[in-house]
């Protein structure tokens, strides 16, 4: 899934964020850790040599209670003390033994050198080991220092670092989350200027005033190509409809003509009667194109007038079917649609014009007629999971509309891929566009779907209103008015 701008700004702050805090907390713990252990190992170097003069001189003056010798020098140093004396081995105290003296450390001693080594014990103690050789008296001194207090410091540090890493990546987060917001609200204001311009808005501008600094050139460009996409619009829209107006005089005249010539249909030879029978129909799907081409000049210049009224749906559809067909059958269409309504939305109300919905159910029935082997099934239902839209569908005996283009359908002038193949093709190109508009006006949307029968399926969806109880709210104000007069009455009495 891809992350939009918002979330990658706030991604990359984040880890920023956390690849500072282990950048930073790293450097600090290896530093402040270096600094200890030298510091320590200094101060055992230390202490080790005084240790080791403190030995010599008690072993020159003849001191050979060992063990007393080492538990003395201990005493205060935090240290166990391990003399090699000729061939023997003296230790401090049971806590350490020869064993933790590393070999490799007392070779170094042995050739006459002082040697200090830190070292991790198999029991996880850390610990530094000094070793200091005693040449005058044929010996050899190692101190061990423990090193757990110096372990739990560096733990303490460490986990303080990486608490402050985690604030410093979730403040990281929120920084950057509050600087996406911040540094996007133009763009939403211009994603909001944009969707209300695809919606037919084409009044809507960007502030110049409240513009960003920044993006003021991007402003200015927004605004002129609004403008001159607002003058395009308009400018198509009174050339279809002058167009349309002066082709209204030469078609009635022509429309005059054909029907002269229809009447005396029967004393013009074969050939001259199929002529006629093509134009006619020609004469026809002209004078349609050139009605839908007004209608949707109307609809760009935003001259429409629409009259909702409050309509039962049981009613609507079975009116507005039957309506269609017979303008169906006109054009030679002789089986009607099956009508399917729902007993869960017969007495559902909703706001229509009628004129339009009529035009709108001519259009499916006639597409449906044209390029899906006519309409099968005209049904009304509750949309699924939201009650508050009604659901009216047509269902066509055709092959179905490929996926790709369901959307494409209702674009003007647009023919399917299949449908000089399985229809007619005596369309103008312009009813599902019509369809889509009218919808639109009524506050409705249509799409396209897959029926159950594998044809195509155009579902039309429409805001329920809400039915207020007036007999309800008549009988409470009856029922008031009746409580009044009577204490009236009493009062009066009294």
């Amino acid at each position: 899934m891809k992350l939009g701008i918002g979330a990658r700004i706030t991604a990359v702050f984040g880890l920023g964020a956390l690849i500072l805090s282990v950048l930073m907390g790293g450097l600090s713990y290896f530093t402040v850790r270096h600094f200890l252990l030298a510091g320590r190992e200094s101060a055992a170097q230390h202490q080790t040599f005084l240790n080791a003069s403190a030995v010599r001189a008690s072993l020159q003056g003849g001191d050979t209670a060992y063990p007393l010798l080492l538990s003395n020098i201990d005493a205060g140093t935090n240290a166990h003390s391990v003399l090699f004396h000729g061939s023997k081995t003296y230790i401090s105290s049971e806590s350490v033994t020869a064993a933790a003296i590393p070999h490799q450390l007392r070779d170094i001693v042995l050739s006459g050198s002082a040697a200090t080594q830190t070292l991790r014990t198999p029991q996880g103690t850390a610990e530094i080991v000094v070793g200091v050789p005693v040449r005058s008296v044929q010996a050899d001194y190692f101190d061990v220092f423990d090193l757990s207090d110096l372990d739990h410091t560096l733990r303490v540090l460490a986990l303080a670092l990486i608490v402050a890493g985690v604030v410093t990546t979730i403040f990281g987060i929120a920084l950057g989350r509050f600087a996406s917001t911040r540094s996007l609200r133009p763009l939403a204001v211009v994603s909001r200027a944009a969707r209300a311009i695809a919606g037919g808005d084409l009044d809507t501008r960007l502030d110049l005033e409240a513009a960003d600094p920044d993006l003021e050139g991007f402003t200015y460009s927004f605004n002129a190509m609004v403008d001159q996409l607002q003058e395009r619009i308009e400018r198509e829209a009174r050339f279809n409809s002058d167009v349309s107006h002066e082709l209204r005089s030469p078609l009635t005249t022509l429309s005059a003509s054909v029907e002269v010539l229809e009447a005396d249909r029967a004393d013009l030879p074969e050939r001259s009667q199929r002529a006629l029978q093509l134009l006619s129909d020609d004469l026809r799907r002209f004078q349609r194109m050139v009605a839908d081409l007004l209608e949707m000049s109307r609809a760009d210049a935003g001259s429409v007038d629409v009259f909702l009224e409050d309509v039962r749906v049981g009613e609507l559809v079975p009116r507005s079917v039957e309506a269609g067909f017979a303008h169906m059958e006109n054009h030679g269409n002789t089986t009607p649609p099956a009508v399917r309504v729902d007993p869960s939305v017969d007495a559902v109300h909703v706001g229509v014009d009628k004129r339009r919905f009529e035009r709108v159910m001519v259009n499916l029935l006639e597409n449906a007629d044209y390029y899906g082997g006519g309409a099968t099934v005209v049904g009304a239902g509750m949309a699924a999971g939201d009650g508050a839209l009604v659901e009216l569908t047509v269902d066509d005996a055709g092959p179905g509309i490929n996926p790709l283009e369901r959307t494409k359908v209702f674009d003007r002038f647009y023919r399917g891929s299949e449908s000089g193949r399985r229809g007619t093709g005596t369309g103008t190109g312009l009813g599902l566009a019509l369809v889509a508009e009218h919808m639109r006006v009524m506050h409705g949307a249509v799409r396209v779907e897959s029926s159950p029968e594998g044809g195509a399926r155009f579902v039309l969806t429409l805001p329920a209103l809400v039915e207020e109880d007036d007999e309800e709210d008549d009988d409470e104000v009856e029922a008031e008015g009746e409580g009044g007069i009577h204490d009236d009455t009493e009062g009066g009495t009294e």
